[in-house]
Parts: C-alpha cells; structure tokens; sequence
C-alpha cells in the first residue's frame, strides 16, 4: 500500500447505512451481524431475555456462537462465527480498567468453545458507534477490510489492499488512513492478527489503542485458543473503528457522580499505594517475576522447576531499566493503572525487521515467563525481541512459551532428534535457535509448522509416530482441553491445578489465581475451603468478562487497609465499588450475591456449551502430571527434602533407603488422589454431578433453564 492511499481508494464491496441513537444505561440493545462470505450487513436486536441471562461481553458471545453453530461445527467452517462484545460497564472513563472486551470462537486448538480477553479501543468504539455486540461469519474469497464508521453512521466491507498483515505496520497505516491527520488517530481502533496466524493453529487478534504520548499506535492482544487463525481463515485483514471522541458520559449512565466518586477515591489509592505494592505504573505485571521466583512457581524448563540461580537477570528491576517510565501507558482511555509498559526504540536483531528500531508493548510477567524461564532463557534482549514478533506475527506469547519449552524438553529426553524434526534443534536456553523456529512459524515452514500445530497435536504427532513413551508424553505436554498452560507452577497448589485444569477454556489464570491463598498463605487448607475458592473466584472473574472491566485494579493496587478485611483476598472494598458503579450504569437492582448469581448463569452455559460439542465432562478435567507433582527423577532430587518430608507427614510413608522412582510412585497416587478428591468437592459446590455436568435442578435455581440448555444435559444425569 503506498503511504499516501486514502480511504477513498479503497473498493467498496458492502455498505450499511444505520440510524444511530444514543446508548442507554450502558448499553446500545443492537448487535452488528456481518457475513464476509456473502457480504450480508445486518442489524439485529438484542431480545430481552438475552440481556437478562447473558448480560454482554462473553454473554453475548456465548449466546450467539451457539445460535450461530452446530454441536458439530468445526473451527474452519464457513458458519463458525467470531463475536466481539464489551459490556455496559466498557467504555466509562471515570474508573480505571474498563476498556476490555472479550472475544469469543470455536478454537481451532481445543474444537471447544474459546473466549480471550483483550484491552485497547475497538471494544468501547463499537458500542459507542451503536453496536453491543459484533458478529462476524462466513468466509471471504480475498481478503477484505470492515470499517464501522461511528461519525456517518455506515458499515461497509471494503476490498484489502495488498498490504503486509503483520501487526505493528498494518494497525499503524490503517490508523493513517482511516484518521485522516494525527488528532483523529485516537479515535481509531483496528483488530489485525498477523503472518503466523495464516500458518498455524495458535494465531491470536491485535486489538489497537493510540498513545497521544508517544504519537504511536500500540497493541494489545486476544491471545488464546487460535481465535486469530479463524479470522485470517475467513480472510478478514482487518476491523477498522472510528468514532467522533470519546468524552463525557457517552455510556449514558443513571448516576454519573457516583462512579466519579468510586474512580476518584481508587486513583487516589493508586497514587498513594502503588510504589509500595505492585508497582504497576512502573513494571506492569512483571513486578511478579522475583516475587514467582522467590516462592518457587516461576515456571522453568517446561515446568520442570520453579526457581533458577539466573533468574535475576530478567526481574522486574531489569524490566524497570527497559521500560519507558513517566509515561502515562493505559491501553484505555481515563485508566490510570499504567500497566501497559513498553520498551521503546528497541533494535531488532533478527527476522525481516532486522535493523528497525521498535515500539515493543511488554514484555508482562506472562511473556517474561514463558518466552524466558520457561525456555531456560535468561536473557532480556531476546524476551524483548520474541514479544515483538509474537505479537506483530500474531501468535499468543503465552502459548508459544509453553510450546516452545516443550519442544526443548523433547529434544532433552530424546523424543526429538535433528532428524525427526527436519534438520532443525532446539535446546534449552538457546535463544537463536528459539527465535528462529518463530520466524519459520510465521513463514509456515518446516519445524515451525510443527510447532505452530500446538502441544497437544505435536504429542499426538510424536506418539503416532513411536518416537516417545506416550505415558511421559501425557504428563510433560502442558496442555489441558488443548490448550497450553499459562505461566505458574501448580505443582504445590492443589487449588490452583484445579484452577487451571477445570476452567472451561483450559488452563488460563484468568479463571483463579489460588497459588498465594493456598500454598504460600494456607488460607484454604480443606477440601471444602478449597472447593468454596473455585467456585466464587472463577464465578467473581467472569463477571469482568461480561461488563468490560479489566482484573487489575481489583486486586493489584488494594486499599491501606485491605488486610484487616474479613476476607482480604475477596478485596471487599474494591468489590463494593463494582457494585455501586454497576447499579450506576445500568440502574439495576445489584449486589455482590447477584453479581455472583449472574456469573453463574453464563459460566454453566459455556460448560454445557462444551458438553453440547463434546467435551465439559470429567475426563476432560484431567491435568498433565507435571501440573501436579515430579515427573521425573530429576525433579524429585531437585526438591528431594520437600518431598520426602511430605512423603512422611502426607502419605505416612517413610522414604528412607527408597529409591527415587519408589518414592516418586507413592507420591504421584497420594497427589492424584487428592486430585480426584478436589474434582468432587468443587462439582459438589458448582452444584455438577460426579462427572462434571450442570444438574437440572441447580440450572433451574440459576435461571440458567433454557429449553436448549435442558436438552443438552438431560442424557448427562446421574
């Protein structure tokens, strides 16, 4: 595309003309349909009961991904839909974190039901330009563009340039064009994916925010379950969004002053309390490297072990050293929890970008993590480097961490050679070799093609081909459902395998993050405590997945005096004000019990949701034994004291004069064990029977007794 092409050069395919009306109480009530197969532009209204049951963002995407598909619809079909939906809460400017919507699809990894939250401006410009929900099905021939134009109020699929797709270059000449000069760039949001997610399974969307400090377009990304393979196979290179501004109460809310009271009182908490906690305005989420480190559940090696003597060299004080500081970096407009570090200016050592000099968005402890320790890298200029090119070639860093250190085990154990892998090697803590397979990823050739499949279709690929034990196969790939671990170690937290491994989607944190509440501070010790925790924590989380609101100003900057509450790990303060800002929007009757309650109803819909395609039963609960405890010796030897001395107060099992794989047996069935115990537990609270299935009864206390819903489960009772 050549740098001076305007928008009026584009070829118009589809237009929709709409009538736009102001939102009310946070909502539009009107969904923007688009099918890029056959152009349809449609609107639909948001029906009453769906508003009521599904409240937005990942609401609305469930509820209209399952009228939009059949139980046996595979993720390259041309009815297989990807919705994007914020949520009435999305887009105030008053408190901080309300920028996220939530993306939902059926994955091209797990065949099951995905959903992967995402910040940045396109989410609240859709709902500003009159659409709670954008729905987009069929499969184009050629690549086109889509642009909401929230100022003339028309929709249209324009025909897309000749233009590369990654990331950081097609999100800057979009916003370009589509701004016309520079103060509109930060009315623009564009959605891209990237090369890699053209050739592989793990492909993620790039969601755009403009930073008026830096004069640049940055990025945040929907990374997980493959969501941007599906868009760049419906051959969608783009979203455009643009709207007038964003200022005042465009959300048209019942009471404006009491959300500025709430954001007033939680800015004043960030300014006062973040330098002595999290630091957030000045490390982002990487403040938790030392801190994963110091308690032993920094993932290290594919999660081998979770500490390493150089793990120093990529803390948070050297993230602080690479980061831009003073910069007011939120990926939403009026957040003030600045998270969204950056690296600016940094020289790319490798891969076409070679020589450039880039605007790098990260790395979070996340990237850090899994591009790092996780591959035995020590080294920042390649966590630097490899965060740049997941992000512009479209793949979720979380996701290629893990599939990376992977692979590196593989080749450890001998399940890999130079052979199998087609000329290519990869060892631990070899970060040329590291970045090499992504850029042959991105490119779909050779091994990265391999890789690109994911760790559960490489596991099944090593063992169709008889080049490892299956068994230590299934308890090395961290994959759940299909899908890769996020970055901590479970091994010492029971309720954090849980977690991870009876989320709905597979194992992202995003669900519970139990590791502190029940190894570090024993809070919850029981199986009953344990149950309890995973059943508010994931119900209390889905709930920002269906407003619009981000995680983080909930529990990483926390009032002085947090720790006096009942229940500090609830953050009750904090909890108050989402309720008071939710009965502000929206004027609804609320409380922290009906937030709970409304989670409910959505949370068992995507559960039945994966049972109606297959899956959402027991066994697909289970959890790779590394999640769990030491596969191998080396494992056990590395903490041998720990786990002798639980051998003893645990199991009533004395190691002495055993030898290490005796004594691995009798742990790994007392870890197990209490595994299957903590599945019981948590269905009982999640009112699910033995094998995991919503009972009837409990549908129906929920409100969660739709005819469909019913017809489902019914055959699943026992």
């Amino acid at each position: 595309m050549d740098p001076t092409t305007s928008m009026a050069e584009f070829k118009v395919l589809k237009r929709l003309d709409y009538n736009w009306k102001p939102l009310s109480k946070g909502y539009t009530d009107k969904i923007l349909y688009i099918n890029a197969g056959t152009f349809q532009i449609l609107e639909k209204d948001v029906p009453a009961v769906m508003k009521e049951k599904f409240i937005g963002g990942k609401g609305y995407g469930l509820r209209l991904l399952w009228d939009g598909t059949r139980p046996d619809t595979k993720w390259d079909d041309p009815e297989n839909e990807i919705i994007i939906s914020s949520g009435p809460i999305g887009g105030i400017t008053q408190y901080s974190g309300t920028g996220k919507s939530l993306v939902v699809s059926i994955s091209p990894q797990t065949n099951s039901v995905m959903d992967s939250n995402v910040g940045g401006f396109f989410g609240p410009f859709l709902k500003f330009s009159g659409y709670d929900a954008l729905e987009l099905q069929g499969k184009a021939e050629k690549d086109i563009i889509i642009f909401i134009d929230g100022i003339n109020h028309r929709v249209e699929i324009l025909e897309a340039p000749e233009i590369t797709s990654d990331s950081h270059l097609l999100a800057e000449k979009l916003t370009d064009i589509f701004a016309g000069n520079e103060s509109e760039k930060k009315n623009i949001g564009v959605v891209s994916s990237g090369s890699a997610a053209e050739h592989s399974l793990i492909g993620m969307l790039n969601f755009s925010f403009y930073d008026p400090k830096r004069k640049k377009v940055r990025l945040k990304q929907a990374g997980r379950g493959g969501i941007g393979t599906v868009f760049r196979n419906k051959k969608i290179k783009a979203l455009v969004c643009k709207v007038p501004g964003v200022k005042g109460n465009l959300n048209n809310v019942v009471d404006l002053e009491a959300i500025m009271e709430r954001g007033r009182r939680f800015n004043r908490e960030i300014r006062e309390l973040d330098d002595k906690q999290c630091q957030m305005r000045q490390v982002g989420t990487a403040h938790l490297m030392e801190v994963m480190n110091d308690h032993d559940l920094l993932p290290t090696m594919n999660y081998q072990y979770g500490s390493h003597k150089d793990a120093w060299k990529i803390d948070s004080s050297v993230w602080k050293r690479n980061f831009t500081q003073n910069i007011p970096d939120g990926c939403w407009i009026g957040c003030n929890m600045s998270c969204s570090k950056g690296v600016d200016d940094f020289e790319i050592r490798s891969g076409p970008y070679k020589g450039h000099k880039v605007l790098v968005d990260g790395p979070e402890y996340e990237n850090a993590a899994g591009l790092g320790s996780n591959g035995g890298i020590f080294d920042p200029g390649y966590i630097i480097e490899a965060n740049f090119y997941c992000d512009t070639y479209g793949i979720c860093t979380i996701t290629w961490g893990t599939i990376v250190a992977f692979i590196m085990e593989c080749f450890q154990r001998g399940i890999l050679n130079r052979d199998r892998a087609q000329g290519f090697e990869l060892n631990f803590g070899d970060a040329d070799k590291a970045l090499e397979l992504l850029h042959m990823a991105a490119r779909g050739e050779g091994f990265g093609k391999v890789a690109g499949m994911g760790v559960r279709k490489m596991k099944e690929l090593f063992i169709a081909n008889k080049w490892g034990d299956p068994k230590l196969l299934f308890d090395i790939a961290m994959e759940n459902k299909g899908l890769e671990y996020s970055q901590y170690m479970s091994k010492e937290s029971l309720a954090q395998q849980g977690g991870y491994a009876m989320t709905n989607k597979g194992p992202q944190h995003d669900e519970a993050w139990l590791i502190f509440m029940d190894m570090v501070n024993n809070q919850i010790p029981t199986f009953e405590n344990k149950a309890e925790a995973l059943h508010y924590f994931p119900m209390f989380r889905t709930w920002f997945g269906l407003v619009g609101l981000c995680k983080l100003p909930w529990n990483d900057v926390e009032p002085e005096n947090n720790a006096q509450a009942d229940e500090p790990a609830k953050v009750p303060e904090h909890v108050d004000n989402y309720v008071t800002i939710y009965k502000a929007v929206t004027g609804r009757d609320f409380d922290k019990h009906r937030l709970i309650r409304d989670s409910e109803r959505v949370y068992n819909f995507q559960r039945v949701f994966n049972l109606r395609r297959g899956f959402g039963t027991r066994i697909h609960d289970r959890q790779p034994y590394r999640a769990a405890g030491p596969v191998t010796a080396e494992e056990y030897e590395s903490r041998a004291e720990r786990y002798d001395k639980q051998l003893i107060e645990k199991c009533g099992y004395d190691p002495t004069g055993k030898s290490t794989v005796e004594k691995m047996e009798v742990l790994r069935k007392y870890r197990e064990d209490r595994y299957e115990k903590l599945l019981d537990a948590v269905y009982e609270r999640r009112g699910w029977n033995k094998n995991g299935v919503p009972k009837i009864d409990f549908l129906k206390k929920i409100g969660m007794d739709l005819p469909e819903v019913i017809e489902v489960v019914k055959d699943h009772q026992i």
